[in-house]
């Protein structure tokens, strides 16, 4: 099942919803500031089809906050520096992290000589010169990361290149053109990766044959692909890992499950009962059985707890380590629950708030 045409039409209807909302705003939390030890600034990464702060339309309707007011500027009154990046709404990971890097330090784009060869692309797209995102990023002035759906394998992808940069690239990029993103050596320039209802391995809203075009989103989101991504990718002793999942379905007799009713967005009703029954056999070999039916709507809630390849544990306050999945509670949400959601009764300021002191305390 292709979706690009269902989110492209509930972005629309969450901006004809928005003006019938103008002006709501939720009561301020307090944030205890006594127990942190950290304040790194924060770096939201949108989903597929989404935008951030350099985009037009996040002035109009911003991807974080959405009914509920716009987050970074809430979270930032509160003592946290918060940005919003924008990168492709339906490129490949891999893309969509050069756009992040360019970002964050101010330069041109640079998708790799290597790479942008194999896919018959440009390699140099947009010009952040004089734009960056950040004010300074380096080892002490690290940066936390936040990616929603696909912008949790956009971070991990980013996180990865920072780390360990890329052979392919410095093996067939001349040393004065190579670019610092793909020399690596910059692990301990992140302090923590948060994913947010991440398809970390994929999801059967796309059901299990792959017929998207390589170098997009809609390819990197099949599960055959995000599992051989999933291996590519490094895990770094220098950061905190921590992932949500999201889940709006009960389970049937029957062992299926069906979203909850009068609480999961319309938009994401037909999807959910799709997932909600679907087993099979990828074109790869991977089994789908029901452990893949409890979902957000959108993405299966156990592709979301962690990439399959990567180590892991359930989250424990006091006991949390680097170089680990640390798996949160599920959140009570359909897809965009995190982003704000597209009713303005979905207050997610203090989930944001517990979650970024939490990190801050560490």
């Amino acid at each position: 099942m292709f979706i690009f045409q269902r989110i492209s039409s509930m972005i629309l209807s969450v901006l004809m919803g928005f003006l019938s909302v103008f002006g709501f705003v939720f009561p301020e939390n307090e944030v205890n500031k006594d127990e942190w030890n950290t304040n790194y600034t924060y770096v939201f990464v949108h989903g597929l089809m989404g935008w951030g702060e350099y985009d037009a339309a996040y002035k109009i309707m911003p991807y974080w906050g959405m009914f509920g007011g716009e987050l970074m500027s809430f979270l930032n009154r509160n003592g946290f520096d918060c940005k919003a990046a924008s990168v492709s709404g339906t490129a490949s990971a891999w893309d969509r992290a050069c756009e992040l890097y360019a970002q964050l330090t101010g330069t041109v784009t640079d998708y790799g000589k290597a790479h942008s060869e194999t896919h018959n692309h440009d390699r140099y797209g947009k010009d952040f010169t004089g734009k960056a995102l950040v004010d300074k990023w380096d080892a002490e002035n690290k940066i936390n990361l936040l990616g929603h759906s696909f912008g949790g394998a956009t971070i991990r992808t980013f996180a990865h290149l920072v780390a360990k940069g890329s052979a392919e690239e410095r093996n067939a990029t001349p040393a004065g053109e190579l670019s610092d993103f793909f020399k690596g050596g910059k692990a301990d320039w992140i302090y923590s990766l948060t994913s947010l209802a991440a398809p970390h391995n994929g999801t059967t809203s796309y059901g299990t044959s792959n017929s998207a075009e390589p170098d997009t989103a809609a390819y990197d989101m099949f599960i055959d692909n995000a599992l051989a991504l999933n291996k590519e990718l490094s895990i770094s002793k220098e950061t905190y890992y921590f992932s949500f999942t999201c889940s709006m379905t009960t389970e049937n007799e029957d062992g299926t499950h069906s979203p909850v009713k009068n609480r999961m967005e319309s938009l994401f009703r037909s999807s959910s009962e799709e997932i909600g029954c679907f087993t099979g056999t990828t074109d790869g070999g991977y089994v789908i059985d029901e452990s893949w039916f409890e979902n957000d709507g959108l993405v299966n809630t156990n592709s979301a707890k962690y990439p399959f390849s990567d180590p892991h544990t359930d989250y424990s306050v006091g006991n949390v380590n680097k170089g680990i999945w640390n798996v949160m509670p599920t959140y009570d949400g359909d897809h965009m629950s995190l982003q704000g959601g597209m009713t303005v009764v979905n207050n997610v300021k203090p989930f944001y708030i517990d979650h970024l002191s939490m990190i801050n305390s560490l």
